[in-house]
């Protein structure tokens, strides 16, 4: 019998080994698997590659990461902005590399990964730093820079509902890089907050199929300093 649920996010990460490319969900703090990523501090694993669209907020989620020591390598799109305070102070000092990596660039060479394809060429980033050293060819009269896929060992992904096949569907805007990340990494685990009977999800409002879960975690929800799920007053 299928069941992917785990007991315990403990138990979802204890696979996780240091220096594994780890890609984790989030646009800002909206649908940011925070639950994993502080499991992620105390499972240990050290020198990883995160690759996410931030580079985390304030001393939270991603940023506590940062701040742990566990980080070699950031791929993102957008590494700065008020309180990147975390990732500033590493990358100034020389802590932490970092690859940037345009936003769209970043999801199309994710989803690449998932569907197999070796390479493709893109128009964005033609002509400025972040296309140097990188192949060029003008297609058609127009110029594209060659990139490559971005494969994970680990996906971390926050979804709303999933059944015991990994079979999930995510919130609003928490959705964001979930669904290519999980396709594109060895080993998927997605927290949910709330598990459902198999044949309980329309199978035309699955976004992400099992197939490309490894485990599921289920999770209380929680206030966020971003609006989300409010205490009641």
């Amino acid at each position: 019998m299928i069941n992917k649920l785990a007991d315990s996010v403990a138990q979802a990460l204890a696979g996780v080994k240091d220096g594994a490319t780890v890609l984790i969900g989030g646009f800002g703090t909206a649908g940011i698997p925070g639950e994993l990523i502080d499991g992620l501090i105390a499972q240990g694993a050290r020198d990883l590659t995160v690759v996410n669209n931030n580079a985390g907020n304030a001393d939270q989620g991603l940023a506590a990461l940062l701040k742990a020591g566990k980080v070699r390598k950031i791929i993102c799109s957008f590494p700065r902005q008020v309180d990147s305070y975390v990732f500033d102070d590493l990358y100034r000092s020389g802590k932490l590399e970092l690859e940037l990596v345009p936003q769209g660039n970043l999801a199309e060479r994710l989803r690449a990964a998932g569907a197999g394809i070796g390479a493709f060429f893109c128009p964005t980033a033609y002509g400025t730093e972040l296309a140097a050293g990188k192949e060029t060819r003008e297609i058609n009269g127009k110029h594209y820079v060659l990139e490559y896929p971005i494969h994970g060992d680990v996906a971390l992904v926050k979804a709303e509902k999933g059944d015991r096949w990994g079979n999930l569907t995510y919130r609003m805007s928490a959705r964001n890089f979930g669904p290519v990340m999980a396709m594109a990494a060895k080993t998927t685990i997605a927290t949910v907050h709330e598990v459902v009977e198999l044949g309980a999800l329309d199978p035309e409002a699955i976004v992400t199929p099992g197939i490309y879960v490894t485990h599921v975690v289920k999770i209380d929800r929680t206030a966020t300093q971003a609006g989300g799920f409010k205490k009641s007053a």
